[in-house]
């Protein structure tokens, strides 16, 4: 036994083991604790800290707080109705105009592709120039069989400036607007030829039109 030993009672020998025995239990302890709490831990900083894009359902773009349309910009109903509206030159929109015929096609696409649920989607194309619709065109993207509804800019400078506002809000001017019945811009697609891009942009709209019949007038 050494010196120190025989300084210290036992009685305290004791107490002192039973402590560092105590901490060793401890820390045991606290590393279980924290190797079972590590997923959730990590799931947290994922989500608050690093918010991935994962989570996120929709391919076109959502408009937060959604954009209200007018109805007297064009003198058609926009309420009650879900809207596809692009706005492109007929005088730009020749056939060998690839951008253009792109924005037609597809909207014409998507409206077909909703089967059944077609008739509660319109088409609407805005003439921003006025010019006559090439005839080629005119009669692939008619409004009696692909659906679509040619229309003017507004004649009323001030329901014009509106409009072109509306359109062009947060860079989406020359994108596919979706208007809600409300009637509101509520999101908007890029255009694409990307089979892929067109079916993420599909699944939008069915999920829409499947979980959302409020105020509609078919």
């Amino acid at each position: 036994m050494s010196d120190r030993e025989l300084l210290i009672p036992a009685s305290q020998a004791d107490s002192e083991a039973i402590d560092a025995r105590t901490r060793r239990g401890r820390l045991q302890m606290l590393f279980l604790l924290l190797a079972c709490a590590a997923p959730v831990i990590a799931s947290y900083f994922a989500y608050y800290v690093i918010k991935p894009e994962g989570g996120k359902t929709n391919f076109g773009v959502l408009v937060q707080p959604a954009q209200e349309a007018n109805d007297a910009w064009f003198g058609v109903p926009l309420k009650g109705k879900w809207t596809l509206l692009v706005a492109r030159p007929a005088g730009d929109c020749q056939v060998k105009n690839q951008s253009c015929i792109e924005a037609l096609f597809l909207m014409r696409q998507l409206r077909i592709a909703m089967g059944r649920e077609s008739g509660r989607v319109q088409l609407l194309w805005v003439n921003v120039d006025g010019k006559p619709v090439d005839p080629e065109v005119a009669l692939a993207y008619d409004e009696k069989t692909a659906g679509f509804r040619v229309l003017l800019l507004p004649t009323d400078p001030k329901l014009k400036v509106e409009f072109q506002k509306w359109l062009d809000r947060e860079g989406a001017g020359q994108a596919i607007q979706l208007i809600d019945p409300s009637p509101a811009k509520m999101m908007y697609f890029p255009v694409t030829n990307s089979p892929k891009k067109f079916g993420s942009i599909k699944k939008d709209l069915e999920k829409l039109l499947r979980l959302n019949h409020k105020g509609e007038s078919l």
